[in-house]
């Protein structure tokens, strides 16, 4: 059996693999693994397409440059990552609206876009406004035993399962 075809992977190895990830993050380059950066970069590139050269001159832009950087890479490796996986486990599909929000929320994939769209947006303000992602404070803030990281991942649990109390109906 080939664990590249599985389906599911085991959240063990899973935990070592982001463990090696992490530990090569730190000894080659000095950086802690996130995300959010990165999508904020992507914007500060597009606007600096339109806009030109005042984008530089902005503060939040002298402080993360908008530029492809390792961060960059790390989001395209994810998403090329996740493509491939689901292509060689053989699940793979294209699907508007995913079973779970049609069976809560409804079929329109005109909500659920309206709905990812706001969703995106609130969680791209606040990582902003956190300093990081579930990825920087969950896994790189956390494994430096960061104390601001600790907080913000149990809050992280603690809005997943009021979410899904208030999406399934546990309450």
């Amino acid at each position: 059996m080939n664990p590249l075809t599985d389906e599911l992977w085991s959240p063990y190895i899973v935990g070592v693999g982001i463990g090696i990830l992490v530990w090569l993050g730190f000894l080659l380059s000095n950086k802690a693994i996130g995300c959010s950066t990165a999508y904020a970069r992507t914007f500060g590139m597009l606007e600096k397409a339109v806009r030109g050269k005042k984008v530089e001159e902005k503060p939040y832009y002298k402080k993360f440059i908008p530029e492809i950087d390792w961060e960059w890479m790390l989001v395209l490796g994810i998403v090329v990552g996740a493509f491939l996986s689901s292509i060689i486990s053989g699940i793979f599909r294209v699907e508007m609206v995913p079973l779970v929000w049609e069976e809560t929320i409804g079929s329109s994939y005109i909500i659920r876009f309206v709905g990812a769209l706001i969703g995106g947006i609130l969680l791209g303000f606040g990582a902003r406004m956190a300093g990081g992602c579930t990825s920087g404070h969950g896994i790189s803030g956390t494994i430096q035993l960061a104390l601001s990281s600790w907080l913000a991942f149990i809050f992280f649990f603690i809005g997943g399962i009021l979410t899904a109390f208030l999406i399934y109906g546990g309450f």
